[in-house]
């Protein structure tokens, strides 16, 4: 786990807005709501959810608790499954062979060996298990700082759309130009001089 491992890939955000009601209420009832289905879905190529960080194969916050001290920590659960290509490759082969002594051809159109390919794929995605991908969050709510324990591309696109449709509130990924709008102190001119900056190129 990202969280307690001896090295760290981290993402760092700043949450923009507040709950009216109680944080701890509102991320609860909202973690379930959008929490990764228990049960593998046989047509999803993709699944998503939030999951306990203690136990993120069995995805009951009922048991669990997601406040730690100021924080909230739970963990974002990515389920994906992928087919090898020469998976696909074996079960079209022998398709195209079933294919071609029922018809008594000995070849076959590219239009049927499309047709051949997405019914493999089909038939594979609903045999073969997703592969699970855990990334911890670690949200301290009253400062609006947020660490996602990952820096994968895909990851944090899908984190940061699951977070805004589970708490309406929005992800800003912090870096350089980011900072300077939400956590600096600079004025507003400062600020302006700053966005404006453009990269200089030194050439000999």
């Amino acid at each position: 786990m990202g969280l307690i491992s001896s090295t760290h890939s981290i993402s760092r955000y700043h949450i923009e807005g507040k709950f009216e009601g109680s944080a701890a209420e509102e991320v609860r009832n909202n973690l379930i709501a959008y929490s990764i289905p228990k049960l593998e879905s046989e047509f999803d190529a993709l699944s998503a959810g939030w999951t306990p960080f203690e136990s993120p194969y069995n995805p009951d916050f009922d048991k669990f608790s997601v406040q730690f001290g100021t924080f909230f920590v739970f963990s974002l659960r990515i389920d994906k499954k992928s087919i090898p290509l020469r998976l696909i490759q074996k079960y079209m082969a022998l398709e195209i062979e079933k294919k071609m002594e029922k018809s008594g051809r000995e070849f076959i159109s590219k239009n049927e060996k499309t047709e051949i390919k997405e019914m493999v794929i089909d038939l594979l995605m609903h045999k073969i298990p997703a592969v699970p991908s855990i990334y911890e969050v670690l949200w301290n709510y009253e400062e609006q700082n947020l660490y996602l324990f990952t820096t994968q591309k895909a990851a944090n696109e899908l984190f940061e759309t699951l977070f805004f449709k589970s708490f309406k509130l929005k992800p800003i990924r912090l870096f350089p130009y980011t900072l300077v709008e939400t956590k600096s102190s600079f004025s507003n001119s400062d600020k302006d001089r700053i966005l404006s900056l453009a990269p200089l190129k030194y050439t000999r």
